[in-house]
């Protein structure tokens, strides 16, 4: 298991070694950087791509929407606490209300392998249905595709969605300021552990559940309180540790990290620790980071508290003054050390 997964996460190469798509293009690390540096962002550019945000923020007769696209391949379809169509919902919800948008509308489409059973599909559609309700949008529009016999994996699931914009400016990183505090809503890695728990049919002592969640909630909850937000994001590939490498050189200053303050439970800690996996790199999908002003870090707490998906947030770390865009980390013991990012992700087909 750790051979396979140091394959994984080999040094990146230059784009010349790399002849064909690998599974590391898609974890949502240094190599999908650069495929999206060197391939699509010189292609797609223009000013709504460029911040390369969760959503694109468009101007439409002088209404600001937040517009989001994902796509969802995890395999296995069901997982401990969530499965792929209620996945599709909620991260799609979720990459709005972190751009500072309220959730409308959502589209999906679906590539169909031939032979998947009718009867999960139609568990499929249902969890859907209810993740959407709970989320308080509408599936408005769709398409569905089938292709032959192995060609397909299952089912693969496209989403789209849009929201109203309700804070203007956006948060974005590079609204993040010296002496902001960040937030964390909760304990990381289950995401990430389930679905590796239930693929590789590993009998665990305490079940490890995906934290699947809408955070829109909680997100609209601090908004309608006043709450200034600098910038949000939510953790999916890669992690914690992923996304506020990406924050920190977007904003070109460094985080300090309290690795006591992340808090992570202990059979994820532990199921980690038995397969050579950094739970601050696992996959969440319940789970996001907040950029704020001290003076309103208390108020922000108690009301992300308040709700279930928060019980747990604690204030991991703040921004410093120092330029250089880095991520340190004060571990439980022994030196501090920078955060790198990994070339593709512990876990593949994770979201």
């Amino acid at each position: 298991m750790k051979k396979k997964n140091n394959d994984i996460l080999s040094c990146a190469k230059p784009k010349k070694d790399y002849p064909n798509i690998i599974l590391a293009h898609g974890g949502g690390g240094k190599l999908t950087q650069e495929l999206i540096k060197n391939l699509f962002f010189p292609n797609f550019k223009n000013e709504f791509l460029e911040p390369l945000n969760d959503s694109a923020i468009l101007n439409i007769e002088n209404l600001k929407i937040a517009f989001t696209t994902d796509g969802y391949v995890v395999k296995p379809h069901f997982f401990p606490g969530s499965d792929i169509g209620k996945l599709s919902i909620f991260g799609t919800v979720n990459d709005l209300a972190v751009s500072g948008a309220k959730p409308l509308y959502i589209s999906s489409s679906f590539i169909i392998e031939e032979g998947f059973s009718m009867e999960d599909l139609e568990k499929i559609i249902i969890s859907m249905k209810s993740a959407a309700e709970e989320a308080k949008v509408l599936i408005t529009t769709g398409d569905t595709k089938v292709v032959e016999k192995g060609k397909g994996d299952g089912i693969f699931i496209s989403t789209s969605g849009v929201g109203v914009l309700l804070l203007d400016p956006p948060p974005e990183p590079k609204r993040i300021k010296e002496g902001d505090l960040i937030i964390l809503n909760g304990d990381i890695g289950r995401h990430g552990m389930a679905v590796l728990s239930k693929r590789e049919g590993f009998e665990v002592e305490t079940e490890i559940k995906s934290d699947c969640a809408d955070l829109s909630k909680i997100i609209l909850k601090l908004i309608e309180e006043g709450i200034e937000i600098h910038a949000m994001r939510d953790l999916t590939r890669g992690g914690l540790g992923t996304c506020l490498i990406e924050m920190a050189k977007a904003c070109n200053l460094n985080f300090l990290i309290e690795e006591k303050k992340i808090p992570v439970k202990e059979e994820v800690l532990g199921f980690c620790e038995l397969l050579g996996f950094d739970p601050i790199y696992v996959a969440n999908e319940g789970k996001f980071v907040l950029f704020l002003p001290e003076k309103d870090s208390k108020k922000a707490l108690e009301i992300i508290k308040s709700f279930e998906e928060g019980k747990e947030a604690e204030i991991i770390g703040y921004v410093e003054g120092k330029r250089g865009g880095n991520v340190i980390l004060e571990p439980y013991k022994g030196a501090r050390r920078l955060l790198s990012l990994l070339s593709g992700e512990q876990l593949p087909r994770i979201c």
